[in-house]
């Protein structure tokens, strides 16, 4: 892994693809052994989740199904402001859904995810996310079960996280350098 530069900002190697494969592995142990005996819906968050739920998804041996939602931060006038652009397209009363991130950082986008799902009565919601950013988080969430990878505040690139839609396919996590 060599260091990268992205429109002026550089990022330097942070999380290995071998790291990120084995600690997967661990979570669908978990998984499977969590819902054994039940029949989840693993709802994944566009863009960034779809590196990390394809290869969680093959670690996962129980009954279940997918689907995804997309969301956006901002639309263009109101920064900061949430909508769903891409709804789950199943009926989701009564079951148990893990909601799959590719990052948790204030939380604000993962708090209107959770709001709709809760709306739409679903029996439970378990949060998997690769990454969580614990110091950034402005919500208390109490059902965040399966974290990758604890960061602190930085600024992270591949493995699906992107910058201006660059670096989403790079199979290694890298931070940001302040030159």
């Amino acid at each position: 892994m060599k260091a990268i530069e992205i429109d002026d900002l550089y990022f330097e190697p942070f999380i290995e693809y071998d790291q990120i494969k084995k600690r997967i592995r661990l979570i669908g142990i978990d998984l499977n052994v969590k819902y054994e005996d039940k029949h989840p819906v693993f709802v994944g968050v566009l863009n960034g989740c779809f590196m990390f739920m394809a290869d969680l998804m093959k670690q996962v041996h129980v009954p279940c199904e997918m689907s995804f939602v997309k969301l956006a931060s901002y639309n263009g006038i109101n920064q900061g402001e949430i909508s769903e652009l891409i709804g789950v397209g199943m009926d989701l009363r009564g079951r148990d859904v893990i909601l799959v991130e590719d990052i948790v950082d204030t939380g604000k986008s993962l708090k209107h995810t959770m709001d709709a799902l809760e709306g739409l009565g679903v029996n439970s919601v378990a949060v998997c996310t690769l990454l969580l950013k614990p110091s950034c988080l402005a919500y208390q969430f109490d059902n965040i079960m399966y974290v990758g990878f604890e960061i602190d505040k930085e600024f992270v690139v591949g493995y699906g996280l992107d910058y201006n839609g660059q670096c989403r396919n790079l199979p290694d996590i890298y931070r940001q350098v302040i030159k």
